[in-house]
């Protein structure tokens, strides 16, 4: 049997452990290499040249959708597994955008992540159950995601800003500057036209990218 070899890219080196050892407990699965930034993910793709890599979108400096976008510029047969905790249509839409071959959410059950590595590492597309409902439902409603205009790192600063964190929170969570934080901020209302803080939570929720029932204060 051919080795599959695993690259874990995840900021929490926990979250990785976890992981290395629900995988490695498969057959012929190995984790060759971890990386926890964007960059990290880019020179380890290229020094260990895994079979798949599994992928948070959440890093700090550039966004795990940078990552994807640039290892499949590198070698676009890279076979990128997102495994995330964003549930909203929009953000794996723009995954699938990005180059990822398939996209689960880390509430998905353990053999759920196990079957998408395998389905994706036979060139398959994989995502999990409550993903696939959201796409579903999506292109049923057959409109057009106000999300579409926003680039990959103003789709996570927006779904940040909508779910009620500070700026200095989102900047400490993104490893950006404030000011930085607000210019998104401030290009994101521009974009999609929101008239206050309030229209753009509204859109957000209109967009999938957040739920009404989980709003939090992070102040």
């Amino acid at each position: 049997m051919n080795e599959t070899a695993i690259l874990l890219v995840d900021d929490h080196p926990v979250v990785r452990e976890g992981y290395r050892r629900l995988l490695e407990r498969q057959p012929g699965y190995r984790v060759v290499a971890e990386a926890e930034t964007a960059a990290g993910a880019y020179r380890a793709y290229k020094a260990s040249s895994p079979t798949v890599v599994i992928m948070d979108l959440t890093l700090p400096g550039p966004s795990g959708l940078e990552a994807v976008r640039h290892i499949r510029q590198w070698d676009p047969r890279a076979r990128i597994l997102v495994f995330t905790m964003h549930q909203g249509a929009a953000f794996a839409l723009k995954a699938f955008e990005a180059g990822a071959a398939g996209y689960v959410t880390k509430s998905s059950a353990p053999e759920e992540l196990v079957r998408a590595v395998a389905l994706v590492v036979r060139g398959g597309q994989a995502v999990s159950a409550d993903i696939a409902q959201e796409l579903a439902a999506e292109r049923l409603g057959g409109k057009r995601s106000l999300l579409d205009e926003l680039a990959p790192r103003e789709v996570e600063v927006l779904q940040l800003v909508a779910s009620g964190m500070t700026t200095e929170a989102i900047a400490k969570a993104l490893s950006l500057s404030p000011k930085t934080i607000q210019n998104y901020h401030y290009g994101i209302k521009a974009k999609l036209g929101a008239r206050n803080d309030a229209h753009l939570v509204w859109l957000a929720i209109e967009a999938g990218l957040i739920r009404p029932g989980v709003l939090h204060d992070h102040t």
